[in-house]
C-alpha cells in the first residue's frame, strides 16, 4: 500500500472513531431526550396553569399556533374539547392512540394540570431529532476527508517524487535530482539527496576519467614496446620473442576492454542499432575461431560491433577455461533469441554461476600466477543487459560449462 493511501486512511479511521465514539455517547449516555423532555414538561405547565379557562386557553393556544402553525386543542379528561386552534383535531383519534405523553405519527400528547391533555399536530416530531445530529457528523466527517486528500496528496505525492527520483539514480542515471519545495523535513531529505548525488557522480565521472586516460596512456608504452620487439634482430630468441608479442597482445585486449566497459557503464542506451540476422552474426564469428554455428536465423535489434564483441568473448571463453569440443546455438525461444555455448571443460561450480561475471573474478582453487577471468563475461553481461537481454552461467548437459544469453527478438525483415 502506498504511503498515500496509508496516511489519507489513518485520517478517514481517525475520523470514523470520533463519530463512533460521539455516537455511542449520544444513544448511550445520559440521554438529551430526558432533559428535552423535563423542559418542555415545564414550558407547558406554565404556558397552560390550571386556573385557566376556556377564553385563555383560547388565546394562548392561537398565540402559540401562529407562531408554529401546527394544529393544537386541548381535551378534558373525558374527551371534551375546551379550545382548538387550526385544523380540528378528532377525539376518537385521540382514544385510538391512547392517553398519556407520546407520540403517534404527527401528533403529540402532552399532560397539562387539572387533568387536560394537549394535543399538537406538527409536520415535524416534537423533540430533538438524534438522526439529524448523525447526519450532520457524518456530513462534518465528509467534509473533512474531503479537504484532507489534497492536503495529503501534496505531501505523499512530493515523498513519491522524491522516491522515483532515487529509483532512478539507482538505476545509472546519475545526472537525476529531485525538486526540492518548501522547507519541512520532505524538503531537507531532497537536499541532502541532490547533494550526495552530485558527490557521486563527480567522483564516478572523475574515476571513468582516471580509467580512460590510463587506458589511453598504456597504449604507448605497448606501441613502443611492439615496436622494440619488431626490431630485434632475426636471430633473437623465437620463443621469447612469441611470449613477448603474446603477452603485448593480452595487454592491448585487455585495455580495448577496460575501455569498452567503461565506454558502456557511461551510456544508458545504445548510440547506433540495426536489425540483424543473430545466426549469421555469430556465424560469422565463430568461422574466425573455426566453430560452427547450429540453429536458425533470429532477428534482433542491436549495434553489431557489441554484439560481435558478445560473441567473440563467449568463444574465447570457451576456449580458454573450457574444453574442445564447443558447441554454439542459436535458436528462438517465445519472443526471445537465446545464444548458447557450451564446453566439455571443467564446468563451473553452482555458487560461482552468477559470480563468474564479475570483472576479473578469480574462481576458487585458481592460482594468483594464473590471474582472473579478466573483462571478458563482465562484457558480455553489459552488452546483454545494454540490449534488455540477460546472460547467465547454467548447469549444462553432461560435463561442461553453458553459457545462455537472452535478447529480445524482433519480426524477420523477410
Amino acid at each position: 500500500m502506498s504511503l498515500f493511501w496509508k496516511v489519507y486512511l489513518t485520517i478517514l479511521g481517525s475520523l470514523a472513531a470520533v463519530a463512533i465514539t460521539v455516537a455511542l455517547a449520544a444513544y448511550v449516555g445520559t440521554s438529551p431526550d430526558a432533559d428535552w423532555g423535563a423542559w418542555r414538561d415545564r414550558v407547558l405547565v406554565t404556558m397552560f396553569p390550571a386556573e385557566d379557562g376556556p377564553q385563555e386557553l383560547a388565546a394562548t393556544i392561537e398565540r402559540l399556533q401562529a407562531g408554529t402553525a401546527a394544529d393544537i386543542a386541548i381535551f378534558a379528561a373525558d374527551g371534551t374539547m375546551i379550545a382548538a386552534a387550526g385544523a380540528p383535531i378528532d377525539a376518537e383519534g385521540l382514544e385510538r392512540r391512547g392517553w398519556g405523553r407520546g407520540e403517534g405519527g404527527r401528533l403529540h400528547l402532552f399532560d397539562l394540570p387539572g387533568d387536560r391533555v394537549l394535543a399538537a399536530r406538527f409536520d415535524q416530531p416534537f423533540q430533538p431529532q438524534r438522526t439529524r445530529f448523525l447526519v450532520l457528523l457524518a456530513l462534518v466527517a465528509t467534509a473533512i476527508g474531503i479537504a484532507a486528500w489534497p492536503i495529503v496528496r501534496h505531501l505523499t505525492g512530493r515523498l513519491e517524487r522524491l522516491r522515483r527520483g532515487v529509483e532512478a539514480f539507482g538505476t545509472g542515471a546519475l545526472i537525476t535530482r529531485v525538486q526540492v519545495e518548501g522547507r519541512d523535513e520532505i524538503a531537507a531529505v531532497a537536499s541532502s539527496f541532490n547533494q550526495a548525488a552530485e558527490e557521486i557522480e563527480r567522483l564516478v565521472a572523475s574515476h571513468r576519467a582516471l580509467l580512460a586516460n590510463a587506458s589511453h596512456e598504456l597504449r604507448s608504452p605497448l606501441a613502443r614496446l611492439r615496436m622494440a620487439v619488431d626490431l630485434l634482430p632475426e636471430n633473437a630468441d623465437a620463443v621469447r620473442r612469441a611470449e613477448i608479442v603474446r603477452s603485448l597482445g593480452e595487454l592491448d585486449a585487455l585495455v580495448e576492454e577496460i575501455l569498452l566497459a567503461s565506454r558502456l557503464d557511461h551510456i544508458r542506451d545504445l548510440d547506433e542499432t540495426e536489425t540483424l540476422d543473430l545466426l549469421a552474426l555469430v556465424a560469422e564469428e565463430a568461422a574466425l575461431h573455426g566453430l560452427a554455428v547450429e540453429g536458425k536465423s533470429v532477428w534482433v535489434e542491436g549495434d553489431p560491433r557489441l554484439l560481435a564483441r558478445l560473441v567473440r568473448n563467449l568463444v574465447l571463453n570457451a576456449e580458454r577455461h573450457g574444453a574442445p569440443p564447443v558447441t554454439i546455438e542459436v535458436e528462438a525461444v517465445a519472443s526471445r533469441a537465446r545464444l548458447s555455448v557450451r564446453d566439455h571443460g571443467p564446468g563451473v561450480p553452482e555458487n560461482e554461476r552468477d559470480r563468474v561475471f564479475e570483472a576479473f573474478y578469480r574462481p576458487s582453487g585458481r592460482s594468483e600466477s594464473a590471474g582472473g577471468w579478466g573483462l571478458g563475461l563482465a562484457l558480455v553481461r553489459q552488452i546483454a543487459e545494454r540490449h534488455g537481454g540477460t546472460a547467465s552461467c547454467e548447469a549444462g548437459p553432461g560435463r561442461g560449462a553453458l553459457f545462455v544469453v537472452d535478447l529480445p527478438a524482433v519480426p524477420s525483415r523477410s
